[in-house]
């Protein structure tokens, strides 16, 4: 039997590629992703009162498809246009909430924390994603021959400013200061990974306070970010990255959360935090590390299930 056809969509952030591609992978369906640009005169208008109608998008070519599988608020048009135009009948999945009326896709997933309630609405514990802990363990051997063999390691991933938080030196120092302590307590070693949002001077000043016996990784890469993940006895991400938190939770270890002060109210990300709490698989980055257990968390393939008995 042949595969379905998909069509992903996406405003080209790396958390939704993960979110799509993942989801793409786990229902083991032919696909391909298209960036949606929308119009300017588009861009002043809200999803639910933008008139479905290919004006507001820049076209592009549609391949023959089964499904389309969409994210972000950019893509919510798109999906709805291609649907409503084919002429066959076409499932249509978005990933977070598309802020128009839920019947217009047949299946909406969004975050637990987020509360939103329907018969077509299948719930994540948090953000769905393209790793896999066989991805994972390919990787391993990445790193291995950069790290120092008589330590243990610990991980952090650092995200990048948002409207939320600011990744100013003073922010950084604290965690940084934090991690170091800990690592010389434990003795430990620390890598750190970067993530496409990083900024450059925030790397470059890792580099600088953590020296040489350490390991800065200086660009995007990721099977160091996988290797790191295998490697490490220890996870620590920023606040910042839900999808990175979500990302770490596969691989059942301690999970620390390094937080920065927010600029405004995070309170979508403090629910997120508060689930993930619930879970014990998260806990605050503080002046001591344990050791827990909680069950692996993989959502992208228990919903994937999920759709494909619907289907």
């Amino acid at each position: 039997m042949s595969k379905l056809k998909g069509l992903l969509l996406t405003e080209g952030m790396h958390g939704m590629i993960s979110q799509v591609e993942g989801l793409a992978k786990a229902l083991d369906i032919d696909y391909t992703h298209q960036k949606v640009e929308i119009n300017m005169f588009a861009k002043l208008f809200p999803p639910k009162i933008t008139p479905i109608s290919n004006l507001f998008f820049k076209k592009f070519k549609v391949p023959e498809i089964d499904l389309i599988i969409s994210c972000g608020r950019k893509s919510v048009i798109p999906s709805l246009y291609l649907k409503k135009n084919s002429t066959k009948k076409i499932v249509n999945i978005h990933i977070q909430n598309p802020k128009v009326s839920l019947s217009n896709f047949d299946y909406v997933i969004v975050p637990e924390h987020d509360g939103i309630k329907g018969e077509n609405i299948i719930s994540s514990k948090g953000a769905l994603h393209y790793l896999t802990l066989a991805e994972i363990e390919k990787n391993r051997n990445y790193l291995v021959e950069k790290i120092n063999k008589n330590k243990q390691q610990i991980l952090l991933v650092l995200g990048g400013p948002n409207k939320y938080y600011n990744y100013d030196k003073k922010n950084l120092s604290k965690i940084f200061e934090n991690i170091k302590n800990l690592a010389e307590k434990n003795n430990l070693q620390i890598i750190i990974i970067p993530s496409m949002r990083t900024p450059a001077d925030a790397i470059s000043y890792a580099n600088k306070f953590f020296g040489s016996e350490n390991l800065v990784i200086q660009n995007v890469d990721k099977k160091a970010y996988l290797s790191g993940l295998s490697i490490a006895k220890f996870l620590v991400i920023t606040c910042d990255s839900t999808s990175m938190i979500s990302e770490a939770a596969l691989t059942g270890k301690p999970i620390y959360v390094a937080q920065i002060p927010p600029k405004r109210d995070d309170h979508r990300f403090r629910q997120f935090r508060d689930l993930f709490s619930k879970l014990n698989i998260i806990k605050n980055l503080e002046n001591s590390l344990d050791i827990w257990k909680y069950e692996k968390l993989d959502e992208t393939n228990r919903i994937a299930n999920l759709i494909k008995q619907k289907l």
